[in-house]
Order: C-alpha cells, then structure tokens, then sequence
C-alpha cells in the first residue's frame, strides 16, 4: 500500500521549499494547471509515502487544533541533530506542544501553512 498525504496551500513555492530544502524530502514529481491545480510530490524515493501539497485559485482554509501534527522520526540521533540545526539556522522557532509527551520527545515547530510538525528520536517510539 501506498500513503499519499494531500494537502492545499496557498503558497506551493513556499511549501516545497521548506519541505525541500528544509526538511530535506526530495521533490518526487508534480503538475501544471491540471484542472486548474498545479501540485508538488514531496517526500522521499525509497519510502511508500509522500505529500501532495495543491495550489488552485480557490484558497485554502486551513483548520486544525493543537494536537493536529505531523510527526517525523529521523532515524538516528545524527540526523534528528542536523535536521534539528537546520530548523535553527532557519530562524524557524521551537513552540511547546499541548501534549507534555511530545515536549519530553521531541521538537514542535511550524510549516508555512501553520501546520505542526514534530521531529522525534526514533527511540521514541521503541
């Protein structure tokens, strides 16, 4: 089976740079004014997972609660330390999760959408 997590934005270029060049997933493929929607396949080309992020002229209405998150677990503690700096050096900041679990685990910050995304230990979840 395969996982695709569609999502509209408002701003595709922004999107994909920071799921690009900031979290390091590879722009996997996309489309141009298809139905009016051009879109963007963000992910990695080993997994059996990606995103989908969409732009049309009809904008997004993005609504979600605290605990509505994404959560990536780089799987060693080198690449959970890059990926960490990486958000730093961005000048992205660090917020406190609702969940004091996700505050003990790992790292809660933003996408440009307003999204949240955790990045967590993989010994997290062992």
């Amino acid at each position: 089976m395969v996982l695709r997590v569609a999502r509209h934005t408002n701003n595709l270029e922004i999107i994909e740079n920071f799921y690009v060049n900031i979290l390091g997933f590879e722009k996997l493929g996309g489309f141009q004014n298809h139905n009016n929607y051009d879109g963007s396949f963000i992910g990695k080309s080993d997994l059996d997972w990606h995103f989908e992020f969409t732009q049309s002229d009809v904008k997004a209405n993005h609504t979600f609660d605290d605990d509505d998150i994404i959560v990536l677990y780089p799987d060693t503690i080198k690449k959970y330390n890059d990926l960490l700096d990486n958000i730093i050096a961005h000048n992205i900041s660090i917020i406190t999760a609702a969940n004091p679990y996700w505050n003990e685990n790992g790292k809660m910050f933003l996408d440009p959408d307003g999204y949240r995304i955790i990045i967590s230990p993989l010994k997290a979840i062992n």
